[in-house]
C-alpha cells in the first residue's frame, strides 16, 4: 500500500493533503481500524493484474457526497459507497464491451446494478463489502482518466496500491 511515486504527503487535491484523504478513508470507511484497511487492499492485491493503480475516489476520501454535500454516511451508517478504481489497461479487460462509457478507456461502475458488466469482479466485490459492511463499486480506467480526474479537474483519490 503505497502512494504515488509522483505524490508525497505535501501534495494537495482537491484542498487534501494525502495525510488528510487518508486520515478520511481510515475513519469514514474503515472505523478507524487499520487492519480491515489491510486486509481490504489485500483482497484487491490478489486479484487485480500486475501493473494496475489501485485508488479510493469520492466521500470516503472527501468526507462529502459530490452531488449535494451531504456528510458520508448521511442517510445512516453503511448507507455510503466505496467507489474503487482499477487503474490500467489491463484492468479494463474484467469489463464486457457493454460496460464501458468511454470503450477501452473508462468503464461504467460494477455493483449492485450492473454486476454483469464485470462478472469475474463481483467475488472481489462481495468480500470487499463482507469487511466494510456497505456497498463497494469497482471501474476500472486507462491512466489518462485518473490524470484528467485528479490532476486538471483537482478530484481527490487516495491510492490504495501498485501491483
Amino acid at each position: 500500500m503505497a502512494e504515488e511515486p509522483d505524490q508525497t504527503a505535501e501534495d494537495v487535491q482537491g484542498g487534501l493533503t494525502e495525510e488528510a484523504k487518508r486520515a478520511n478513508v481510515l475513519a469514514l470507511a474503515f472505523g478507524g481500524r487499520d487492519d480491515l484497511f489491510a486486509a481490504f487492499c489485500r483482497e484487491i492485491e490478489q486479484v487485480v493484474p500486475p501493473g494496475t493503480t489501485v485508488i479510493l475516489r469520492g466521500s470516503a476520501v472527501t468526507g462529502t457526497r459530490w452531488k449535494d454535500g451531504a456528510p458520508f454516511d448521511a442517510d445512516g451508517p453503511g448507507t455510503s459507497d466505496l467507489d474503487l478504481t482499477l487503474v490500467g489497461a489491463d484492468a479494463l479487460l474484467f469489463f464486457k464491451a457493454t460496460g464501458f462509457f468511454v470503450p477501452g478507456v473508462h468503464s461504467r461502475p460494477m455493483g449492485e446494478d450492473d454486476p454483469d458488466i464485470a462478472p469475474a469482479l463481483v467475488p472481489l466485490r462481495e468480500k470487499l463489502m463482507a469487511i466494510v459492511h456497505r456497498p463497494v463499486n469497482i471501474q476500472a480506467s486507462r491512466e489518462i482518466v485518473l490524470k484528467l480526474r485528479g490532476d486538471l479537474l483537482d478530484q481527490p483519490y487516495l491510492t490504495l496500491l501498485h501491483t
